[in-house]
């Protein structure tokens, strides 16, 4: 039965497919970052098989080449694919990229910011920034603002955040962890929470002129982001969460498919109603309502209120600016 809004009922086990079913996408022009791997490689592959000319962008060219032959032979209904350089841990070809685009001058309809980065050992971008915090949220940051002329009314930015942003808030009196003993996955929690909040301020710049951000968590899964965790750790890491879940009488943890992580990015892009998502904060294909300090586990769902909080977005807006040498409306 369709929801209020008309909509099938989509949640955490729905896919790309489902989730793009009947979907016509002919005529628009998309932008995925990270299609070298995982999520990135599924969603430019669902979009392009409904018809949307998909513009990949990846550090290695050569592995995104490989990694999307898939997505060329979904390419159909006047829909393609095509790659763009970007590394966004290197400001210098961050702006270079957007530069590029922009100078061509062809509109887009969709942005989903997918690369990134996930509990690496401490180390710095090209520009000096510690990595999670560079590549995550300051080179999405410097990217997106640099193309959004290119933003068209009805358009939309999808920022992939996580779960993990409940672990951490951001740190803006030392982002970087100059003077902060490094943690890994402390470090991944603040840029994930800096790209809520990139999404929350970025809605409200864009709304007006019929531009809407949001943000998504796409679940659990095991693909490349991993790829600094051994296979020892990443199961130490799941025994731990599912004895904490069982300690609470709730059900063990799941990994979902890689179709399902990526339907959130694309059901908040293309199928949910613009003002239902715009400035806010979805995941399992639906708009989280629980924002709460208090309990959060991996099965319940929810997000933390530092993350969408219209105050603080505007400072990390500010702090981001003064970071990389360049403001933005």
């Amino acid at each position: 039965m369709p929801d209020s809004n008309g909509l099938a009922p989509f949640g955490a086990t729905s896919t790309t497919d489902e989730v793009l079913a009947g979907i016509d996408l002919r005529g628009k022009r998309v932008l995925v970052t990270g299609v070298s791997a995982g999520l990135g490689v599924e969603t430019a592959r669902a979009l392009a098989a409904r018809g949307a000319h998909v513009i990949g962008a990846a550090r290695d060219l050569r592995k995104a080449e490989s990694a999307m032959e898939q997505a060329w032979a979904a390419a159909r209904n006047g829909g393609g694919v095509e790659l763009i350089e970007l590394d966004l841990a290197a400001l210098a070809s961050v702006r270079s990229a957007a530069d590029r685009l922009v100078a061509a001058g062809k509109p887009l309809d969709l942005v989903i910011n997918n690369a990134g980065v996930m509990a690496c050992p401490l180390l710095r971008t090209e520009d000096g920034f510690e990595m999670q915090f560079g590549t995550n949220h300051l080179g999405h940051f410097v990217f997106t603002n640099r193309i959004a002329p290119l933003l068209r009314a009805g358009s939309r930015v999808v920022a992939l955040a996580s779960m993990g942003h409940r672990s951490a808030d951001i740190d803006l009196d030392d982002p970087n962890f100059e003077r902060t003993p490094y943690d890994p996955w402390q470090a991944y929690g603040r840029s994930k929470t800096a790209n809520i909040l990139f999404a929350v301020a970025f809605d409200k710049r864009h709304r007006e002129r019929g531009v809407r951000a949001t943000a998504v968590h796409p679940g659990g899964i095991k693909t490349e982001l991993g790829r600094h965790l051994s296979d020892a750790d990443f199961d130490t890491l799941l025994a731990r969460l599912n004895a904490d879940l069982a300690a609470k009488g709730k059900p063990p943890f799941w990994l979902k498919t890689v179709p399902q992580g990526a339907a959130t990015s694309v059901w908040a892009g293309v199928v949910a109603p613009a003002e239902a998502v715009g400035g806010r904060y979805c995941e399992n294909c639906q708009v989280t309502t629980r924002v709460t300090d208090g309990d959060i586990d991996m099965v319940d769902g929810g997000v933390r209120p530092y993350a969408v909080d219209p105050a603080r977005a505007e400072v990390l807006w500010a702090k981001s600016e003064a970071l990389v040498g360049e403001s933005f409306m």
